[in-house]
């Protein structure tokens, strides 16, 4: 097969970042880069993650892929368009609940339906199913106060699909779970991902969780102004048993490899963060 070939069987990205830099206003120094040289793109059915030191610009990647931050260099495009405002393609699952404690488990998850002006009562039947999907038949009447940190995770991730988005950003949204409801929700999450076909950025800190469920591992480097320095390959079959998989060989060697090109950058962030304790 022929370059072109390849390039011409390649699907359309959802949605491509091509050199972007963000740089915000800074009282100190004038301005303040968070990241610069993004180039990345996210294609239906892989599954992406981003990993890197805190205070990196993982999350700033995932507003520039919604829509919610302009790059000041570089450009968003998605359905090979180019993106301006919110991008109507994605669905955003937050590292925190963002439920209406008012509303109802069901009412939480049919809110982007009502917001689309959808019949109420065919808006919930959707929802109803949702919830189902996620195991959480028989909890539709219930408030988020009413819910485990897990249950409200499931209502989160119904609130996402239910518009059938083709793109899924999601920023750290199991980290506040405990370690066994972790491995479920991932579960759940890898199941439904499987059978929609949709494009997925998924930021976390835990490098077993990206290599776990990813296609792709990009790694970005310490701030400020972080960049893309290693982006690997995941080559195991999907679909994959989470309880099992770390026992694989190309587990380990992958795991191996991307924490290689990690630590490193975890160790400037560590040696900044002394230096500016020092200097204060």
């Amino acid at each position: 097969m022929t370059i072109r070939e390849a390039s011409e069987r390649r699907p359309e990205p959802i949605v491509e970042l091509a050199e972007c830099a963000i740089t915000f206003p800074d009282q100190g120094s004038g301005a303040y880069t968070a990241v610069r040289d993004i180039s990345l793109t996210a294609q239906p059915g892989r599954f992406t993650s981003v990993v890197g030191p805190t205070g990196c610009g993982k999350s700033t990647i995932l507003n520039m892929s919604a829509g919610l931050l302009t790059p000041t260099e570089g450009t968003v495009t998605a359905q090979g368009h180019a993106l301006k405002g919110l991008n109507r393609d994605a669905g955003y699952l937050f590292q925190q609940d963002a439920l209406l404690p008012w509303r109802t488990a069901i009412d939480n998850v049919a809110l982007a339906l009502d917001y689309r002006g959808e019949r109420a009562a065919e808006s919930r039947k959707v929802a109803a199913d949702w919830l189902q999907r996620v195991g959480l038949k028989g909890f539709e009447g219930r408030y988020p106060a009413q819910l485990s940190g897990g249950q409200r995770r499931r209502v989160a991730m119904a609130q996402m699909w239910i518009t059938n988005p083709s793109l899924i950003l999601m920023d750290e949204p199991f980290s506040a779970l405990d370690v066994q409801t972790r491995l479920v929700m991932e579960g759940e999450l890898l199941n439904i991902w499987g059978a929609s076909g949709a494009a997925t950025l998924f930021v976390t800190h835990d490098l077993d969780e990206a290599v776990s469920l990813s296609d792709e591992i990009i790694v970005l480097s310490a701030g400020p102004a972080s960049t893309i320095v290693g982006r690997f390959e995941v080559p195991i079959a999907r679909p994959r048993d989470l309880l099992e998989i770390k026992r694989d060989p190309v587990f380990q060697r992958i795991y191996s490899e991307v924490w290689d090109c990690l630590k490193e950058e975890v160790m400037k962030t560590y040696q900044l963060n002394v230096e500016s304790e020092v200097a204060a």
